[in-house]
């Protein structure tokens, strides 16, 4: 790499990665502010695909489309912001972070702005997908504003604030999006976020980041590495997003869109493998170390797909409405600021492996208290499992985030490789859980509806007392006896059907609850083999912890 501008950085403000702001000291109120704008800046961008998720059937009425249609909208957002660190870490290092700031948060107003003349599906898609581009800019920000309002020892906690801020915003859209809607219907939603993007465009104005290195580093073939394997990675998240609904093998899309996005893939990471300067390192990518961290990642974020798939799914489907559950997303919010303040209390280099254990421990915790869920179940009932959680999912984010760049800090060219690894992980994680949780839930209904079915015989003496007393609770308004059995069977029919979804979403909470346990053992087992094995190193070689660290795989 070509250096642009060489600085002479002292100790304490060098960058600790390429492209990465420099760290001079700092007053305490510039500290505060750079808090402050990091906070706003990071839900800012989280809040772009969570106000979208979160209101999905209200904006299905106002664009007249259906269920698999409005699927497309999240799904559009995820398939350009998944591969965009490719091009976003490079665009640092060479353009410098000012250039960053200003380009990618004057785009994500317009894009916002953009969103207020959508008019149909189409449009709307389109610019969920711009959004997808310009937001995965955002998350990065955040971090670094964050980082500036540390000092040098307390790194780590900056980088647990910075990371887990954006995954405020999905409980905080739910809190709060339904009177955003009584605005101005569902141009409320993006008149609010309007407003966030102009204001965080405002402050990052006022408050910029200190300069970083720049340096020379993209190359004519990197466009055609990002083209290629942004293609696939989109058509993998499509298909993830949209197997459940238009279902895995009767849409015929769905076969020819995965066997695109394995070829893609493969190309160009064939591609990147045998560049003499690559920008994914495929062979770092392909040890041991980074696949044990991207498995880890992406289990740990399906079995955050809980929270989404699970506990809110089981509840809509007992038709609890918004107002209903809001008490339950005070709660999940609660747990999530919970588990970001205590993972930035607690954190240490040397331990990182203890909070993705207690993590997951919390998580097995939560989800097999929700597996006993009952018809009578409320959302009352589910405050204790949903805050262990929401406190877990946040507290795993930091120290998972810290073991990799300890790899990065050793060869920072690893750094684009890394952020592609983290970035698709987090998000195929959720995509995967969503779609594995989802699908799971269809076919155990689909098994338990068969089996009560089986058991509802007119000549059972229950049924037909149930049949009985139902057609006459209708007695006072239709007067055809043959009606009212009718209806009387249909409301059993209903029952049963209700039934059914809550012993299938007591499987997928048992199914969570058991990749969270069958994950925490693994990550216990494989900290205790690194353990042991430094232990045995000590002994045969004292000198070689000096230069080994702590454990990173």
């Amino acid at each position: 790499m070509n250096h642009y501008a060489p600085r002479d950085w002292l100790p304490h403000e060098r960058p600790s990665l390429p492209g990465s702001p420099s760290t001079p000291v700092h007053s305490t109120p510039r500290r505060w502010a750079y808090a402050m704008v990091g906070l706003l800046v990071a839900l800012t961008g989280g809040l772009g695909n969570s106000l979208v998720i979160a209101n999905l059937p209200y904006l299905q009425g106002a664009l007249g489309a259906t269920t698999a249609e409005m699927a497309w909208l999240p799904a559009a957002y995820v398939m350009t912001n998944v591969s965009m660190n490719l091009l976003l870490v490079k665009f640092r290092q060479q353009f410098g972070l000012r250039a960053f700031t200003e380009v990618f948060l004057v785009l994500y107003a317009l894009v916002t702005f953009g969103h207020l003349f959508v008019n149909d599906l189409s449009s709307a898609i389109a610019v969920r997908a711009a959004h997808g581009m310009v937001g995965a800019a955002l998350n990065s920000l955040g971090l670094y504003y964050m980082i500036q309002a540390f000092p040098a020892k307390w790194r780590l906690k900056a980088l647990v604030l910075g990371l887990g801020t954006s995954q405020l915003a999905l409980p905080l859209a739910r809190l709060f999006s339904e009177d955003l809607l009584q605005i101005a219907e569902w141009r409320g939603l993006y008149l609010f976020e309007l407003g966030l993007a102009l204001a965080a465009l405002g402050c990052v104005f006022l408050l910029k980041l200190p300069p970083g290195d720049r340096f020379k580093t993209f190359e004519k073939l990197d466009f055609l590495t990002f083209a290629i394997l942004a293609s696939g990675v989109a058509l993998l998240c499509a298909v993830l997003s949209l197997g459940r609904i238009d279902w895995w093998l009767e849409a015929p899309w769905i076969g020819i869109a995965s066997a695109a996005s394995i070829v893609l893939i493969l190309a160009g990471l064939a591609i990147e493998h045998n560049r003499s300067n690559p920008m994914l390192m495929t062979r770092w990518l392909g040890s041991g170390a980074m696949i044990r961290l991207g498995l880890a990642v992406i289990l740990i974020r399906m079995v955050l797909s809980e929270q989404s798939t699970g506990a809110v799914g089981f509840l809509q489907a007992l038709n609890m409405g918004s107002e209903q559950m809001r008490s339950l997303y005070v709660v999940m919010l609660l747990g999530s600021i919970a588990g970001l303040v205590v993972s930035a209390l607690t954190i240490h280099p040397e331990h990182l492996f203890k909070p993705l254990i207690i993590s997951l421990a919390l998580m097995t915790a939560g989800s097999s208290m929700d597996s006993f869920s009952s018809n009578l179940t409320r959302p009352a009932n589910m405050y204790a499992s949903q805050f262990l959680l929401a406190f877990g999912g946040t507290f795993f984010l930091g120290p998972t985030m810290a073991l990799g760049t300890r790899n990065v800090m050793t060869n920072p060219r690893n750094l684009v490789s890394f952020s592609v690894l983290f970035g698709i992980c987090n998000n195929l994680g959720g995509l995967i859980g969503s779609a594995l949780l989802g699908t799971f839930q269809v076919v155990r209904e689909k098994f338990h509806s068969s089996s009560i079915v089986e058991h509802l015989s007119l000549i059972d003496p229950q049924v037909a007392a149930r049949l009985q007393s139902t057609g006459a609770a209708y007695a006072g308004v239709i007067f055809d006896p043959a009606l009212r059995t009718t209806q009387g069977m249909q409301a059993l029919a209903a029952s049963a059907t209700r039934e059914a979804n809550i012993l299938a979403y007591n499987d997928v909470f048992m199914l969570i609850a058991v990749i969270a346990l069958l994950t925490m053992l693994w990550i216990f087992t494989r900290s205790l083999w690194l353990l042991s094995m430094n232990k045995k190193s000590a002994r045969n070689a004292p000198s070689s912890t000096l230069t080994s660290g702590a454990p990173s795989r």
